[in-house]
């Protein structure tokens, strides 16, 4: 969704979030009815007002700042975080609240069933069910504040082993660290965010790539980052492709030439951070005498920028060569890739976050992006062909992650030994 559609939902979001606030007010009132302070029954109800709405206001006159080139920073990320914590947290109060205010409801007809009067109709909400309401919405206010202050850089190592028949003997224990969605123009804490690319170097991986989204919208945002990021070095290479933030369409340029020198910024970003940008092409990377192609698209992916050409890309690699593909958009191998009639052994991709909320336990995993993408985090495969899907190392609009981890990923590739 663009530009001022995105800007229409948040809107009317924010309108819904104001008449939830009236709801909330009513069960806190229930709550604190007999508490003696009448002092502090105005602090708890007002002060809630006052920071609930307060947050909402922020946010809706903070939207332009979406938009706009240099107008959307951390600040306006916490603000929207903010209150969508604000918001689902009202929302499991009021569903405690609305359960009880149904029980009420049946009471109060059931009595006019019996023609009883002795007592109101409908009986006074209790204190009970706001208590409840409030320890129920306590569990979303915690973890998302979580998410917020430590879970966006509470970074894990995910290690995959591939093994396949055909890989060349010379590459085998060969290693691949990927990083993706870096999103740099988020960030609000470089301290932190180091310990992911102390990480990523800890694995002194023999090739290092980047899947896609340096950016949210403009080349500026990676300018603090470059000496970090690019003190990320492999014997053989660092390598990187766009993603679809890295095109700048999600904000409003002041002209088309505005937009273009952005994107050429960019791809000159990526050479100051001795990364090579793949832009629908491919490269031989040669170790004892033998080699396999590195094959990198620009984005394509369902619903958004579709820029990648992978004939194009593929142009020169021999049939029979070890193919590893850089695609930011898994949808590019659910619905070409696995398909295609070159044996690509291996895509790496990103884009999904993973939605940057979810459950991972050994033996589930879920995330409501799963709605979305058939292949949304970690390995898939098929025909022999296999995907893998960084859960990105950043985080975009939400400023905080909850059961997704922030993620620096190294693939092995083995050679499957036949009896």
């Amino acid at each position: 969704m663009h530009g001022n559609g995105l800007l229409k939902v948040f809107l009317v979001i924010a309108a819904i979030s104001l008449l939830l606030d009236w709801y909330v007010f009513s069960g806190l009132k229930t709550l604190i009815a007999g508490w003696r302070s009448r002092l502090w029954q105005k602090i708890v109800l007002w002060g809630y007002l006052l920071v609930s709405v307060g947050v909402t206001v922020l946010l809706v006159i903070g939207l332009p700042a979406f938009k706009t080139v240099g107008g959307m920073r951390p600040f306006h990320e916490w603000i929207l975080s903010l209150f969508l914590t604000f918001l689902i947290t009202k929302l499991f109060f009021i569903l405690v609240l609305f359960l009880g205010d149904i029980a009420r409801l049946l009471t109060g007809l059931f009595k006019l069933t019996k023609q009883s009067h002795d007592k109101p109709l409908f009986p006074a909400r209790r204190k009970f069910i706001s208590e409840v309401a409030v320890l129920v919405a306590a569990i979303p206010f915690t973890s998302f504040f979580y998410a917020m202050l430590k879970g966006k850089y509470d970074y894990r190592l995910h290690k995959v082993t591939l093994y396949f028949d055909d890989l060349p003997a010379a590459f085998d224990g060969f290693t691949i660290t990927q990083l993706s969605d870096i999103h740099s123009g988020s960030f609000d804490d470089a301290a932190a965010m180091q310990k992911g690319i102390d990480m990523a170097k800890a694995q002194k991986s023999d090739l290092f790539v980047f899947t896609g989204d340096l950016v949210n919208n403009a080349a500026t945002e990676i300018e603090p980052y470059l000496d970090r990021f690019g003190s990320i070095k492999a014997p053989y290479g660092q390598f990187s492709i766009l993603g679809n933030h890295d095109y700048g369409d999600y904000i409003e340029w002041k002209s088309p030439e505005a937009k273009s020198a952005n994107l050429e910024t960019l791809k000159q970003h990526h050479k100051t951070l001795d990364y090579r940008l793949l832009l629908n092409e491919n490269v031989t990377i040669k170790k004892g005498g033998q080699q396999l192609s590195l094959i990198g698209v620009q984005n394509w992916g369902r619903g958004f920028i579709q820029m990648g050409d992978l004939n194009k890309a593929l142009s020169g690699v021999p049939n029979d060569a070890f193919k590893v593909l850089l695609s930011h958009d898994p949808t590019h191998w659910e619905d070409h890739v696995r398909y295609h009639p070159a044996n690509i052994h291996l895509t790496l991709s990103g884009h999904t976050h993973g939605a940057q909320f979810g459950v991972e336990i050994p033996g589930f995993k879920w995330s409501p992006v799963k709605y979305k993408y058939l292949d949304w985090a970690g390995l898939a495969s098929q025909n022999q062909r296999y995907l893998y899907v960084n859960r990105g190392l950043g985080f975009l609009a939400f400023s905080g992650r909850l059961g997704i981890w922030p993620e620096v990923t190294v693939i092995e590739l083995k050679k499957k030994v036949t009896a």
